[in-house]
């Protein structure tokens, strides 16, 4: 056997055995969002829906945890009045014009967590901030170690203060409550590796 045949097959090798670097999921941004609820001098709910999530799954060699990595487009956010719209995309709130994206990336997380529901727990960046943040997966039927279009729902709770939102206190309650629904796609995989 001649010494570049075998140093062929040693790479090769080496190869198979390294983690793809390629997402093994991607996020469908035409089929997810991402919901918040603030109270509003603690009596009246307002709330919002962004409707573009982006990012991918990325699941482990073994296939037994996956690592979630999330975009959030902030101008893409509905509201059912413009002008709360412009005012939460404004410097106090988001402040959309210098921190256009909000980003979530989990730490490794059990797929049977996926079905079952658990802790998601991450880092949150938002307005130029990063701080840890927890969120809940509620259960589903979503076996990402099979190809499939797959459906997560998170909830969960953050402190605006947290992320420099600070202004209003009196009238705007700290806690903000978020929620997303995050559509995955296997087959968008062989569109972003080819």
């Amino acid at each position: 056997m001649s010494l570049p045949y075998v140093s062929c097959c040693l790479v090769l090798l080496l190869l198979t055995l390294l983690p793809a670097q390629a997402a093994d999921y991607r996020i469908d941004p035409a089929r997810s969002h991402a919901d918040f609820g603030v109270k509003l001098f603690w009596l009246t709910q307002l709330n919002g829906r962004f409707q573009e999530i982006d990012g991918d799954v990325t699941l482990s060699s073994l296939h037994d945890t996956a690592i979630v990595d999330a975009h959030i487009t902030v101008e893409s956010i509905h509201m059912n009045s413009d002008r709360i719209r412009r005012w939460v995309l404004a410097p106090e709130f988001f402040d959309a014009s210098r921190f256009p994206s909000i980003h979530f990336v989990s730490e490794p997380i059990s797929l049977a967590m996926l079905e079952k529901g658990g802790d998601l727990d991450g880092e949150l960046t938002m307005r130029g901030v990063t701080k840890p943040a927890h969120f809940e997966v509620l259960p589903s039927h979503c076996p990402l170690d099979l190809p499939q279009q797959c459906v997560i729902s998170v909830r969960g709770t953050i402190q605006r203060s947290d992320f420099g939102m600070s202004n209003h206190r009196t009238a705007i309650s700290d806690q903000v409550q978020l929620g997303m629904m995050i559509s995955l796609d296997y087959a968008a995989r062989s569109a972003t590796t080819d």
